[in-house]
């Protein structure tokens, strides 16, 4: 089984082929910049690498890497209008560079795009894929859904987060596994154990990506850390500290929340610190991890086959605080 380096280097040569027709080119010019940004193309990858699991990659798993992929950045167009993000990579989001309307129709149309691809796989196999895709994105929706509701809620708890951060996050990657094994010919049972090990990845992997905001460093995380101290983010650390933090520690985090001190940042840590959040966080990712590998382990196949999954779970999760 090759690694995730060699597939997504396939994939890459794949997907840079022109995806759209050429008129109108104020539609699909923007669809073009916007895949031309990159990216990690984890999702197409794992369909790639979860059908290899079983057998040998078929031309059905690579038309539906380029489905998944292409979802995945019709969600990133949408998610940069709902949040009217400026920047994604560094450049200028589709919005902002060429207006909300534009940039609603390209996310659609390459939403289109994804349903064309995902029509080429063989009848045999079409209906079970177009069952769990269209599953997968309407969990995707509600997941942003429940994303935008906790901004105006009071209280989050850890479970309403974790259920969004599933939703948001954890059942496409899942779903491109188990996608993938299926047209792979894997059991029902590989199949779902699969899907647990993508969910339970997806799940750590946020985890990280939280602690990490807050205690990263700045020069190896790629972004000032303490964002998501700033914009009052519901995440893992936040929930956590206000559900342990004892009566005074949790009026002064309360009066943070309502208020940007020039060292916000700096006491909202302090008050993480306290409440033993940070050590907890790390356990937590530690124990979503653990039980996604567990499910990969359960898998009946070889277990030398499973490395180039389990190198990726660990690219994913151990990255450099």
């Amino acid at each position: 089984m090759r690694s995730f380096e060699e597939l997504s280097q396939l994939f890459s040569q794949r997907f840079t082929s022109d995806h759209f027709p050429a008129t109108p080119a104020s539609l699909y010019d923007p669809n073009r910049t916007f895949l031309q940004l990159g990216g990690k193309r984890i999702r197409p990858v794992l369909c790639l690498m979860g059908h290899e699991l079983f057998d040998d990659i078929t031309e059905e798993t690579w038309q539906l890497s380029m489905a998944v992929e292409l979802f995945h950045n019709f969600t990133l167009i949408h998610d940069d209008i709902m949040d009217q993000a400026p920047l994604r990579r560094g450049l200028p989001t589709v919005p902002a560079q060429y207006g909300v309307n534009t940039a609603i129709l390209a996310g659609d149309v390459m939403l289109i795009k994804s349903y064309e691809y995902l029509n080429r796989i063989g009848l045999g196999h079409l209906p079970a894929i177009l069952h769990l895709f269209n599953q997968t994105a309407r969990e995707v929706c509600e997941g942003q859904q429940l994303d935008m509701d906790f901004e105006t809620m009071e209280q989050v708890s850890l479970d309403q987060y974790l259920r969004m951060i599933e939703l948001k996050t954890s059942v496409l990657l899942a779903a491109s596994l188990q996608m993938g094994a299926l047209l792979g010919g894997a059991t029902q049972r590989n199949q779902e154990r699969m899907y647990e090990f993508g969910r339970k990845l997806g799940l750590a992997f946020q985890v990280q990506d939280d602690y990490l905001d807050a205690f990263g460093d700045p020069t190896k995380f790629g972004k000032q850390v303490g964002g998501d101290i700033l914009a009052n983010k519901k995440t893992f650390l936040l929930i956590h500290a206000l559900e342990t933090a004892n009566s005074a520690q949790a009026s002064r985090l309360n009066q943070l929340l309502k208020n940007q001190p020039e060292d916000k940042v700096e006491q909202v840590l302090g008050l993480y610190r306290e409440t033993g959040v940070d050590a907890w966080a790390l356990e937590l990712k530690q124990r979503f991890l653990n039980e996604s590998m567990h499910a990969l382990e359960d898998i009946a196949v070889l277990s030398a086959r499973k490395k180039p999954l389990i190198e990726l779970a660990q690219y994913l999760i151990q990255r450099e605080l």
